[in-house]
Parts: C-alpha cells; sequence; structure tokens
C-alpha cells in the first residue's frame, strides 16, 4: 500500500493504529481523545485509571465512555484490555476476551508507573490467569521493569527481562506477549532472538530522545517517562528495530497526557504527550534513516497482524513541505498538557 511519488514528497498508508495508549477519563478524555482519533483507526487503551480496569463489566463501562466522547464525524475503535491484579478471575478475563470486548491484559509491576499500584507483586498468584491467555491465545502487554529500589532505574528493563519475563515465558511458553515501550538494546535483542509468541512495541519519543535531552544542562520534564530514556546507543538501537521492517516491532505511543501542573512538581508525573505530532516524528526518523518505506510496516501492519486483526482498509496521505507548526500544548478541562518537543522541524503532515 505505501506510495510514494519521483520526488518523494508524498507517502500513502494504511491508516494507523496505536498499540500503546493512554486516554485518562473525564475532561482529559475529551481533550486527547481527537488527538489520536484523527489519525489513528484503532488503539489499545491502558486500564491504568483510578480505580483500575479489572473486569468486564470495567471495560465495558469505559470503552462506551470513550466512544461517547469521541467528536461527531471520527471514526476511532478503542481495543480494550484488563488491569491484571492478584485476584483477577481467569473465566471473567476469558468471557471479555471470546465476547471481543477485551483485546489484551496488561501486566504493570505493583509501583512501576503511573497508576501501577493495584498491580502484580507476586507472579505466582496470576499464573491461572496467565495459563487461561495461553489457552485461548490472548495477549499479554507488559510493562516491563522490575520494582527493587535496589535496581538502578536505567538497569531495570534488562533486569527484568532475566529476572521476571523469562521465567514467565518458560513456565507458560504459548503466552503471546508484547513487550511494551521498549527502551534498552537487551530488549531488542530479546525479540529478535525469540521466534515465537513475542512482540515489542516502540515509542515514538524514545526514538528520538535518549537521556541527556532530559539531564543535560537543565531539567526537561516533559521529557520524563517511564521506561525513562536510556544513553544513546539503546536509541539507536530502537531505530534500527523500527525502520528494520521486522514484524515483531510495531508502533505504540505510550502517548501519556499529564497536566503541566502534575508534570512541574518536586516529584512529578512520568508521561509524554505525542498523540497530536506522532505522525510528523516518525516520518521524519525513517525519512533521516532512509527508510520511508518501511513506515507502513511500523505504524499500520505489524501490530495489526501479531493481534489478529486486518490492517485498516482506509488511508492516509503524508506530504514534505514546509516545516509544519504544532501547538505547544493542547487545552484541557483539568488543565494545559505539553504536546512532544521532538526538538527539530517536522516537514511532514497529514494531509486533512
Amino acid at each position: 500500500m505505501v506510495q510514494t511519488n519521483a520526488t518523494t514528497d508524498r507517502l500513502t498508508l494504511r491508516r494507523p493504529d496505536d498499540f500503546h495508549l493512554h486516554l485518562r477519563d473525564g475532561a482529559m478524555l475529551q481533550a486527547v481523545l481527537p488527538e489520536t482519533a484523527r489519525h489513528f483507526g484503532r488503539a489499545i487503551i491502558m486500564p491504568n485509571l483510578v480505580p483500575p480496569v479489572v473486569t468486564a463489566a470495567q471495560a465495558a463501562a469505559y470503552r462506551d465512555r470513550i466512544l461517547a466522547a469521541l467528536p461527531e464525524g471520527m471514526t476511532f475503535t478503542p481495543l480494550m484490555t484488563l488491569y491484571l491484579t492478584e485476584e483477577t478471575d481467569p473465566e471473567d478475563v476469558a468471557a471479555a476476551h471470546a465476547s471481543g470486548l477485551a483485546t489484551a491484559v496488561k501486566l504493570y509491576p505493583a509501583g512501576a508507573t503511573t497508576n501501577s499500584a493495584s498491580g502484580v507483586r507476586d507472579f505466582a498468584k496470576v499464573r491461572p490467569v496467565l495459563e487461561k491467555m495461553a489457552e485461548i491465545g490472548m495477549p499479554l502487554c507488559v510493562h516491563g521493569e522490575v520494582t527493587d529500589a535496589d535496581i538502578d532505574i536505567f538497569d531495570r528493563e534488562a533486569v527484568f527481562i532475566d529476572k521476571v519475563l523469562k521465567p514467565i515465558r518458560k513456565k507458560t511458553p504459548d503466552l503471546r506477549v508484547v513487550m511494551e515501550h521498549v527502551t534498552t538494546q537487551d530488549a531488542v535483542d530479546y525479540v529478535r532472538d525469540t521466534h515465537k509468541n513475542l512482540a515489542a512495541t516502540i515509542t515514538t519519543h524514545h526514538l528520538i530522545i535518549n537521556r541527556n535531552h532530559i539531564l543535560a544542562g537543565g531539567i526537561r520534564p516533559h521529557y520524563y517517562c517511564l521506561p525513562v530514556a536510556k544513553r544513546e546507543m539503546h536509541r539507536v538501537a530502537l531505530v534500527q528495530a523500527a525502520i528494520s521492517g521486522d514484524p515483531r516491532f510495531f508502533l505504540g505511543t505510550d502517548s501519556a497526557p499529564h497536566t503541566d501542573a502534575n508534570k512541574l512538581l518536586p516529584c512529578g508525573c512520568a508521561g509524554v504527550f505525542s498523540a497530536t505530532n506522532t505522525l510528523s516524528c516518525l516520518a521524519e526518523v525513517f525519512e533521516t534513516a532512509g527508510k520511508l518505506r518501511e513506515l507502513e510496516a511500523f505504524v499500520s501492519l505489524n501490530g495489526a497482524r501479531f493481534y489478529g486483526l486486518p490492517p485498516s482498509g482506509e488511508t492516509i496521505d503524508l506530504v514534505r513541505g514546509a516545516p509544519v507548526s504544532y501547538p505547544d500544548h493542547i487545552d484541557t478541562g483539568d488543565g494545559p498538557v505539553t504536546v512532544f518537543d521532538p526538538g527539530f522541524p517536522l516537514h511532514w503532515r497529514v494531509e486533512a
């Protein structure tokens, strides 16, 4: 479906999907949903509300709130997930999946990120759920970081792979797992070395920033996210995975809105809001790498294939021209939310 012209200033893609998205709720949901639905046809919706979306009934109610917030004239399909707790009922999960309500289950190690206090501490307690998911082919979306206070924050993904994920997959080899928002060469290598039931999402911002962008010359709180951005060598590894065409890597923006007031605190929230300009950012990254033709696989095909979904029958056009101007923030009923700044001009825009 990728089409370019002789001067490579227009690119036609199947309408993209976002396989990791935070929409929040209430006034924030109302404001941020159009930023995604403007360009994306489907998204895996994160369940870490307060309280979290644990049961099928809660997922159905949240889906209804999302659809009610969708502006007239926009089309968008929320792909719902259930928040895994140590009390999650395997049969409720199976019924939600069989009905088409729940696409996946989300694993947060307790305390790993925003609103993850209800997550898993004892992985033995969730084994019945994981075994049921393996039986029915339901994917597990994993926030892959340990939370031990004695593990350096820059090492928590690599340690999670060795100490948590490898044992889970050894005991339940038929479980389909998505390592979400991978940030390290370690994670890229682990996915590449695994040929069954494992894939990974990569965010827009982790393809662009490294830890120096957050810390060098002053702290930039709007770049602070979890998992935190790592060394430049890891960012390069992520870019190489994204542009490779390997079907095990696909887009999950982890676009995570927080108001500026909650970001600019002595202990500010983790999250980058990138829904507004993600496709422009990605086109720039892929063009710089000389791999524009691989962009459609990353944003429109690979994730749908892993989740067993048909690719979109709709298309979008990206057009190259003078630098695109995006707002530096969006207004919400809860307060302003800053839009991700890639730090370089964006020449690609989605044609309306």
